[in-house]
């Protein structure tokens, strides 16, 4: 069987998430991701006349989940959410973990899970459609916080995505593109290909755009926390060209805590 290329819809939520509904249009199933609030996502759906059917949680923080309550009330979509989420998530109709697929229409989705941010976070992964849906792990130039946890679970889970192939398209929880190109810059100023994302970051902030989603070709590339193991993000933390990936992770990350 043939999977149809999934339609897709982004827009922002709040001041800085990133709403994204995925539609099947073999058989009509679309899928939110999260659940930042309600109204924008409600609107998309008046906009595009597509119907709600699944809201896929990638983790249980408020910014995330806030907006479920109403749309599930107005749409009676299906909520999936980490099982290691618990009751924080409202509304789940099935709890996910590790290696569990799920499906919108015709599109399959496996879930990974992806500490680091916080315990219980999960990603979507449509191999088939090349899309992945990373929450608040994996961002534009960037990734999450460490809320939870050690640096070194969400190196780990990081690794994950540089696995995958070049052409993947990554939607995030938050456009943080620019105050991300500014740390990248700074870990590593003689980029041009740093140089010229942030030029790209510049324009589509000025157009009303933001560079979600990117590739995961852009961001081995660009981004810093992901190229760990390239000497000159070691250097830029003043540590050996020889450091283990991690070591050099958890100092960027603690630098880009303090940026």
């Amino acid at each position: 069987m043939t999977v149809s290329r999934p339609e897709i819809r982004t827009f922002l939520c709040r001041s800085d998430n990133i709403g994204v509904l995925i539609r099947d249009p073999a058989t009509g199933a679309c899928a939110a991701i999260d659940l930042p609030e309600a109204a924008p996502v409600l609107k998309a759906l008046d906009e595009t006349g597509w119907t709600l059917t699944d809201i896929l949680v990638t983790h249980r923080h408020l910014d995330h989940v806030e907006g479920i309550p109403e749309v599930k009330r107005r749409t009676g979509a299906r909520v999936t959410a980490p099982r290691k989420a618990g009751p924080d998530v409202p509304e789940v109709d099935v709890s996910v973990a590790e290696g569990d697929l799920v499906r919108v229409g015709d599109l399959e989705a496996e879930v990974w899970e992806t500490p680091g941010h916080c315990l219980d976070h999960v990603t979507y992964w449509f191999a088939e459609a090349g899309i992945v849906c990373a929450g608040d792990t994996l961002f534009t130039l960037g990734c999450g916080r460490v809320l939870e946890g050690r640096p070194e679970s969400l190196w780990h889970s990081l690794e994950r995505f540089l696995l995958l192939p070049d052409d993947t398209q990554v939607f995030s929880g938050h456009d943080y593109v620019l105050a991300n190109a500014r740390f990248a810059l700074a870990a590593d100023p003689d980029s041009q290909s740093l140089r010229d994302r942030m030029a790209q970051a510049e324009e589509a902030k000025a157009a009303g755009r933001f560079l979600v989603p990117t590739t995961m070709k852009h961001e081995r590339a660009t981004n810093p926390f992901l190229r760990s193991t390239e000497p000159a993000l070691a250097k830029a933390v003043n540590l050996s060209p020889n450091s283990p990936a991690e070591v050099v992770f958890t100092a960027l990350r603690a630098w880009k805590n303090s940026f």
